[in-house]
């Protein structure tokens, strides 16, 4: 590699081509120093620091990533506020971060040769574990996977952030009994299991890929990239539901909204129907009408990551990332923040109702 293509970076000794595809190896036998974000107390956003923080010390066979682009997600938000069991979190201080795309610096066990462009993939980056608010992380090697050439760094990163298109995909594959031609409502069209749910039915061959938005300006967004939309600031979801379905309903639900909108959503089931529990952006308390379970036979189902081993994460986001590359998913970026941002950005997700991912640039 011609030298000259290398830089030295603030708190970073890697570099890369703007291509993406040259790297230069971080210095060896050196104390080295990155930025970070973490906080050593749950609470408001103001708990999150810029921090310069040593270089991760990979465990046996872990590899170290330098990160070019992390993902934020509503989990986060979640954790830093307290709102998970105390054994499920590490001890404080806490790095945010379960998603990202950057570059392997240390192979460690991985197969993948240092200078690799990957994914994270799956594993408790950011609750249980350091994660990828970071210049770098320590990961094991089962939960990276190389991203192909023709998909860019941001289009991986939305991709992977929030897990979207991987529940989906699990959700309706696994859980749903989803067949070709069901039809699908996947709530909340600005958000990663919305889009997601929607993007990924239509890929299996839904008859319907439905969605929702709280105001016609986000319908219409949702629109303009092709998704059925429910505009509930004009008509109700069962308005909805039975006037794009024909009077039917729909045959699987998957929920990330949770709330209100859980107890709607069941009533558009069609007989048999399934509805997927995945999240509860809109709260965690919900009521139902119990007849809707009763007449139409319908089922809820929750979601968890914990049921799926790491091979079948993987084997989903490889094939996701497959779709990527073939222009049939199109990951949609709200926004992208520089990492010492990482507050603003974190309040921008969870209050501003943003249509698509938000990411953090190192």
């Amino acid at each position: 590699m011609n030298k000259q293509s290398c830089r030295v970076l603030p708190s970073s000794w890697w570099c890369r081509q703007k291509s993406l595809n040259s790297y230069c190896p971080s210095r060896t036998g050196e104390s080295q120093d990155m930025r970070a974000i973490q906080y050593n107390r749950f609470g408001g956003y103001d708990t999150l620091e810029s921090a310069t923080v040593p270089e991760p010390v990979p465990a046996q066979d872990q590899a170290v990533v330098r990160m070019t682009l992390a993902g934020i997600n509503p989990l986060d938000n979640t954790v830093r506020s307290g709102k998970l069991p105390a054994a499920a979190v590490k001890d404080f201080p806490i790095r945010p971060g379960g998603f990202g795309v950057g570059v392997i610096d240390n192979p460690g066990g991985s197969d993948l040769p240092a200078g690799t462009r990957v994914v994270i993939s799956g594993g408790r980056y950011g609750v249980g574990v350091d994660g990828t608010w970071a210049d770098a992380v320590a990961v094991d090697p089962e939960h990276l996977l190389a991203v192909p050439d023709a998909v860019d760094d941001v289009a991986a990163a939305a991709l992977t952030t929030g897990a979207g298109y991987l529940t989906a995909y699990l959700a309706l594959t696994e859980l749903a009994g989803f067949t070709l031609g069901s039809a699908v409502l996947a709530p909340g069209v600005g958000g990663a299991v919305g889009q997601g749910g929607v993007e990924v039915a239509t890929v299996l061959g839904a008859s319907h890929a439905i969605t929702t938005a709280t105001s016609t300006a986000k319908a219409e967004q949702g629109r303009a990239r092709g998704y059925q939309v429910i505009d509930l600031s004009q008509e109700s979801l069962k308005e909805g539901v039975a006037r794009l379905t024909g009077g039917t309903g729909v045959d699987i639900v998957l929920d990330g909204v949770g709330g209100p909108l859980t107890g709607e959503a069941l009533g558009a089931l069609a007989r048999g129907g399934r509805l997927i529990s995945i999240g509860y952006a809109a709260g965690p308390h919900a009521m139902i009408n119990v007849t809707d379970l009763i007449w139409k036979s319908a089922s809820i189902h929750g979601f968890q990551f914990a049921r799926f081993t790491a091979e079948q994460v993987n084997t989903v986001n490889r094939t996701l990332l497959e779709l990527v590359e073939n222009h049939r998913i199109d990951p949609v970026v709200d926004r992208v923040f520089p990492l010492d941002q990482a507050a603003e950005a974190a309040r921008h997700l969870s209050e501003n109702g943003p249509f698509g991912r938000v990411l953090l640039k190192m």
